[in-house]
């Protein structure tokens, strides 16, 4: 089943001229990986410091793959311009409703 995934950034103010250079750069590695749909970024409107990524992936496993490879050979300095650490939220398709 398809998966939707939410990742919540909050920038360091620092961080905000410089972070869709890096972003870009991070999200070619993801919009390649085996099984990602496509990656949208949404910007608060009211603070550019708060980004929200929405995955769509194929599956829960190919996210669990990517998370892996996040963390270990595919590790990014995307933690350098944050304030906190990411909050990550899946979300499945409610077929019943």
């Amino acid at each position: 089943m398809a998966l939707t995934v939410l990742l919540d950034l909050r920038l360091k103010a620092e961080a905000v001229a410089n972070a869709p250079a890096m972003l870009r750069d991070i999200l070619t590695g993801t919009r390649a990986f085996d099984g990602c749909l496509g990656v949208d970024v949404l910007v608060d409107a009211e603070d550019p410091s708060h980004l929200i990524l929405l995955e769509r992936w194929a599956s829960a496993e190919a996210d669990s793959a990517y998370r892996a490879w996040r963390a270990g050979a595919g590790a990014t300095e995307l933690g350098s311009l944050l304030v906190s650490a990411p909050q990550v939220s899946q979300f499945e398709i409610a077929t019943d409703i």
